[in-house]
């Protein structure tokens, strides 16, 4: 089976109903519904002649392919590790939905923060260490790092944990609150991107 982009799934991605196919590797079954459960391939194996469920069984294969390498204009997953004045350092852990095998570090300057009041950001108010970022790969950088953009709605902080340890909720696209204690703390948050928008 040809491996093709539109074959590859990530966790938590829809696969089918559990009355049309058989959960196999990789994928899982709940409320009746299949999703994959790691990163791969999808494949679809035909039930075995004279088997009782002629179901086909949906299995997830993790791919074999050249490893997820980032490219100018890719969108990548990554954790902040440092935050300076002008700027933010992370690891790069995600390119789209594919894992890196590799370590890579993308940088986030106070210029590609947001589109606007550019002079006015504040790199301390807009990340911390151990927020989850998605982020533009704008160029490949200096030798050391690549350069990232979180200046689109979609793109920003959309993962960070408070003071109290709890993972935090989006409540503007400037402030995450904790669940616990109702505090509010200042991110450059990402516009949550539904599938009909």
């Amino acid at each position: 089976m040809a491996k093709r982009e539109d074959d590859l799934r990530t966790p938590g991605e829809l696969l089918g109903l559990a009355s049309e196919f058989n959960a196999g590797r990789g994928s899982y079954c709940h409320d009746g519904k299949i999703y994959a459960s790691l990163v791969g391939i999808r494949h679809l194996i035909e039930a075995k002649q004279g088997s009782d469920d002629l179901r086909p069984t949906i299995e997830i294969r993790r791919e074999k392919e050249r490893d997820a390498v980032p490219e100018a204009g890719s969108t990548v997953t990554a954790k902040i590790t440092k935050v300076q004045a002008r700027m933010a350092s992370a690891d790069i852990v995600c390119v789209g939905p594919r894992a890196v095998k590799e370590k890579f570090t993308g940088i986030v300057r106070q210029q590609d923060v947001r589109l606007t009041e550019i002079d006015k950001v504040d790199m301390h108010s807009s990340f911390r260490p151990g927020d989850i970022i998605r982020a533009e790969v704008i160029s490949l950088g200096d030798s050391r790092a690549y350069y990232l953009s979180t200046a689109k709605n979609e793109l920003g902080v959309v993962s960070a944990v408070s003071v109290a340890g709890a993972t935090m909720v989006a409540v503007s696209w400037q402030e995450m609150q904790c669940p616990l204690t109702n505090q509010r703390e200042p991110r450059k948050v990402a516009k949550v991107v539904t599938s009909n928008e």
